[in-house]
């Protein structure tokens, strides 16, 4: 069996396997929120952060500045993988494969601008309009997914007691 590899990588190889994983159909915008979602995840779960380096509280959302940068050239368009070809893939045997696999799959037609402007998170915590770019910490990261386990333990134990 194959060693787990569960360190910090590029968000230019995390962003390669998302573009990759939808078949080439995110925008930069969409490629921003699912990559601060799966960091979220991997920092949740795994105790460690999926992505080298911090993202920042932009008037969008979470924002990776220099992946922005790398891709903003294409607008809204779609992100073509020969914008990130040159960048290594991830290993197969990293813990991060699952949780970048899993925002495709799971996140691809959700409101993701709802999800990362959400008023109990990482975002709203360090976003101020008149302070572009501030930094948000790994630790409110942490404290928003925690956060949010919380309330999806509430939400199915209040089910569990409707069904009874």
């Amino acid at each position: 069996m194959k060693k787990q590899e569960s360190g910090p990588i590029s968000i230019f190889s995390v962003a390669k396997r998302l573009g990759a994983r939808s078949n080439w159909t995110l925008t930069n915008l969409k490629m921003q929120k699912m990559c601060y979602i799966a960091h979220m995840f991997h920092l949740g779960n795994c105790d460690s952060p999926l992505i080298k380096g911090k993202f920042e509280a932009w008037i969008y959302g979470p924002v990776y500045p220099a992946l922005y940068h790398q891709l903003k050239r294409f607008g809204s368009r779609i992100i073509p993988s020969e914008a990130l070809q040159k960048y290594p893939n991830i290993p197969d045997g990293h813990t991060g494969l699952k949780f970048l696999d899993g925002a495709v799959d799971e996140l691809s037609e959700r409101n993701l601008i709802g999800i990362t402007h959400w008023k109990e998170g990482a975002w709203h915590k360090n976003y101020d309009h008149y302070v572009p770019g501030i930094m948000i910490s790994n630790t409110d990261i942490l404290e928003e997914f925690n956060r949010r386990a919380e309330l999806a333990k509430e939400r199915k134990k209040s089910k569990q007691l409707c069904i009874r």
